[in-house]
């Protein structure tokens, strides 16, 4: 087996029958990311050498019949924003260019103990902020089955380098939609768990309240197998939960039959594509056909999301990039006339347009006289919308929406348009504020042959149902991951 794009489960089963070594399959993921990389733009960093030595001693533990870890030796890609020890950790940022990571996030000591590859960083929009990747200092990752529209954001690295076969299995954050929403537009599986499930011990902070790492995959079990081994209680992270995330990978046996699914009416409404709207209702429909209840349902303060999202999110980034000063580490101005304006210039060349709008957003919704009109204000927001959900989840198992308003949109179309950059997540940001868990599957393509994505969105803590819905649907639907043909060479 040469090939890196197939089920997550067959190529465990070809390295574990030996059909297949880790080595090998390692070499083929960096051939494709040699090959692709020029034109795609999602690896950033690309540990090559580690990467092969960790797949020798995996392989060396086998051939010996020693116990192997979950991963088996598959190949992992982390975004940009996740540390890993002697690795450089830059956000997408100019800020952090020359950044080497002194310690490894909670999730990396996970993945390493369970036979995980660490192959690279991947490429994001500048610390998490933007919905294209196209804020990322080192330009855009590109859509592979249109490489002029954007593969979404801010995981857009992560995305691209699953959909194209890079690797088959990759990490990255979601604040507001930013694993869901690149998914989507890729044509891939992604999945934002409960808010505290997975540790964020080592994931530079964008916005603490909201900030998630979850999986990406090919499919639903290799999501749900990522997730399995991330997930959990972390001593180092004051907002991990205690309880046990469960078993996540078995979601083969489950039916869907009196599985209740709730479809929102305010979901389908004006700003949505027509050809999205059609393919979402046309997977509700299958989920339907294989024994799903359908419930129409409201979420009556979801109108509000954005607005609340943007003033919670943009005061949390103020907070935590102030860090950034030119002092202690990244990026330093060489010329300054005084300690003011050596943090004025640092920030200033540091920073891309965006941060430096949110924290600007931020600072404002923080300081004295508007702090209980826009900060406090959106809390109480955030507050009614988390109820709505509670509301919704006692008579209903799952909620189908759409993941955006449109497929993946040509690169620079809303560059110049905050607003429109932001109403492509108006689908995916009320889960991060109500912390529930959400995924994205994908379920069709448009008439111009890009991806669209099947939104489903879980009660918090309901994890391992919401992945197990997921495969199924996949299942049914016939929906498995597909390469773009002009990559299949």
């Amino acid at each position: 087996m040469s090939s890196t794009f197939t089920g997550t489960a067959r190529l465990l089963d070809a390295l574990n029958c030996g059909s297949l070594t880790s080595r090998q399959l390692t070499e083929n993921c960096l051939e494709r990311i040699e090959r692709l990389n020029p034109t795609l733009n999602a690896f950033l960093h690309v540990a090559a050498e580690s990467a092969l030595r960790c797949a020798d001693a995996i392989d060396k533990k086998r051939a010996t019949g020693q116990t192997i870890g979950r991963l088996g030796g598959l190949p992992i890609a982390l975004k940009d924003n996740i540390c890993v020890q002697g690795m450089p950790t830059t956000c997408g940022s100019r800020m952090l260019q020359n950044f080497v990571a002194p310690y490894s996030a909670h999730v990396v000591d996970r993945i390493v103990a369970e036979d995980g590859i660490i192959i690279g960083k991947l490429n994001m929009d500048e610390f998490a902020m933007g919905s294209s990747t196209e804020t990322s200092f080192a330009g855009p990752a590109r859509n592979p089955w249109n490489t002029e529209h954007t593969a979404g954001g801010s995981s857009g690295g992560s995305a691209v380098a699953v959909a194209s076969g890079m690797v088959p299995l990759a990490l990255g954050s979601d604040t507001g939609g930013s694993i869901r929403q690149p998914a989507g537009f890729c044509g891939v599986v992604g999945m934002k768990p409960t808010y505290g499930r997975v540790s964020r011990f080592g994931l530079v902070a964008y916005a603490s309240s909201l900030d998630q790492i979850g999986p990406l995959a090919t499919d639903v079990h290799g999501a749900a197998l990522l997730y399995s081994v991330i997930s959990g209680h972390d001593v180092r992270d004051a907002t991990s939960l205690e309880a046990d995330a469960g078993d996540a990978i078995r979601a083969e046996e489950v039916s869907l039959d009196g599985v209740k699914v709730g479809v929102v009416d305010e979901h389908f409404g004006a700003g949505l594509s027509a050809e999205i709207k059609d393919r979402v209702q046309q997977a509700i429909t299958v989920l339907e056909q294989a024994g799903a209840k359908v419930h129409t349902i409201s979420l009556p303060h979801s109108k509000y999301s954005i607005a609340a999202y943007y003033l919670i999110a943009c005061s949390e980034a103020s907070s935590n990039l102030a860090r950034y000063d030119g002092i202690h580490y990244g990026h330093r101005a060489t010329e300054s006339q005084n300690l003011v304006d050596l943090y004025c210039q640092s920030r200033g060349q540091g920073f891309g347009a965006e941060v430096k709008r949110r924290i600007m957003l931020g600072t404002f919704a923080l300081s004295a006289g508007y702090y209980d009109a826009y900060y406090s204000k959106a809390l109480k927001v955030r507050r009614r919308i988390s109820q709505d959900f509670e509301a919704a989840f006692r008579h209903v198992d799952v909620i189908a929406s759409p993941i955006a308003p449109t497929a993946a949109f040509p690169l620079g179309e809303n560059v110049d348009d905050p607003l429109a950059m932001y109403l492509s997540d108006i689908y995916t940001i009320s889960a991060n504020l109500a912390g529930i868990p959400g995924i994205s599957v994908p379920c069709g393509f448009t008439s111009d042959s890009l991806p669209v994505g099947l939104q489903l969105l879980s009660a918090t803590r309901n994890d391992a149902m919401l992945l197990r819905v997921a495969d199924r649907f996949q299942h049914v639907s016939g929906s498995q991951f597909q390469l773009p043909a002009d990559l299949l060479s």
